[in-house]
C-alpha cells in the first residue's frame, strides 16, 4: 500500500526526511508552477478548495492532474493544518529536487560561483540562491553550517531559481579541489574589505559571504586572494548579507 502523501510531507518538513527521500516540498501556485516549467519529477500533491477559487489555481490542477501528479483532495483547514505558511494557496507538492555536483559546476575562464559560509536564515540562503540566477552567476556553493538548500523556506524564497541554478552543498576540502581545478580565485566579502572600484579580479571568481552575525570564518579569510567590502555610511552598522552579495555580485559580473 503507497504510503499517505500527507504523512510524507510531514516527513519531508524534517531535514533528515529530505536527505534520505532525496525529495522536496513545493508550496503554494507559483512555485509549483516553476516545479512544472521546470520539469521536475512530481510525486503527488495536496490540494483543497482553495486552489480553484482563482481561475490560475484552476490552471494549476488541470495542469498537475495532466502531468500525471496523483491528487490527494484535503479541506482547506487540514491542508492549512499541514502546509508551512500562514496562506498556503491550497497547494503543497511534493517534488524531485535537481541534483548538483561539483563536477558539473564550471565558471568557464571568467564567471563568478557565489559562496556561502554559514548562512543559517533559510529566507536568505533563498534570496541569495535567486540575486545569484538573476545576475547571471554559475552557480552556488554552500558550506557546512550553512540552511538545507532544499528547505521549503529556502525554496520558496529562491522563487524558482533552485530548480535552475547549480546548487551544490559542499565541504571545504571540496571546495578547495574545485577551486584548483578552475584556477578560480577566492575572494571574501568582509567589513574591512576593499572599497568596489579597486577590486579588478580576472579569470574565475568564487565569492564568498559569511555568516549574518559572525562573517566569514577565519580559515576562509585565510585562504582568500582577497577581500572586499562596501563602504558604508558611518552611522550604519551593516547590510543584510543578500544585499550586499547582490552588490558584489553586480560588480564582479558587469563591472569588469
Amino acid at each position: 500500500m503507497a504510503e499517505p502523501l500527507v504523512t510524507m510531507i510531514r516527513d519531508l518538513q524534517r531535514r533528515r526526511g529530505r536527505e534520505r527521500r532525496g525529495l522536496a516540498i513545493a508550496e503554494g501556485v507559483r512555485l509549483v508552477e516553476e516545479v512544472l516549467a521546470a520539469g521536475l519529477p512530481i510525486r503527488g500533491a495536496a490540494v483543497s478548495p482553495a486552489l480553484e477559487a482563482t481561475s490560475r489555481g484552476q490552471a494549476l490542477k488541470v495542469r498537475l492532474a495532466e502531468r500525471g501528479a496523483p491528487l490527494t483532495e484535503l479541506t482547506d483547514r487540514d491542508l492549512s493544518e499541514l502546509a508551512d505558511t500562514e496562506h498556503p494557496q491550497g497547494v503543497i507538492a511534493v517534488i524531485t529536487p535537481p541534483t548538483w555536483s561539483l563536477e558539473k559546476l564550471d565558471p568557464g575562464s571568467n564567471g563568478v560561483v557565489l559562496v556561502l559560509d554559514g548562512i543559517q536564515d533559510p529566507g536568505n540562503v533563498g534570496t541569495l540562491i535567486r540575486t545569484a540566477h538573476g545576475l547571471g552567476a554559475a552557480g552556488i556553493i554552500a558550506l557546512k553550517g550553512t540552511a538545507d538548500v532544499n528547505n521549503p523556506k529556502v525554496l520558496r524564497g529562491a522563487m524558482g531559481s533552485s530548480f535552475r541554478l547549480p546548487v551544490v552543498a559542499a565541504e571545504d576540502a571540496a571546495l578547495e579541489a574545485w577551486l584548483s581545478r578552475h584556477r578560480a580565485a577566492l575572494w571574501a566579502a568582509a567589513m574591512d574589505g576593499s572599497p568596489l572600484a579597486s577590486w579588478k579580479p580576472t579569470g574565475a571568481v568564487a565569492l564568498a559571504v559569511g555568516n549574518e552575525g559572525a562573517g566569514l570564518r577565519p580559515e576562509l579569510l585565510a585562504r582568500a586572494a582577497g577581500r572586499v567590502g562596501i563602504p558604508l555610511r558611518q552611522e550604519a552598522e551593516s547590510l543584510n548579507v543578500a544585499v550586499a552579495a547582490g552588490i558584489l555580485l553586480f560588480e564582479v559580473l558587469h563591472g569588469r
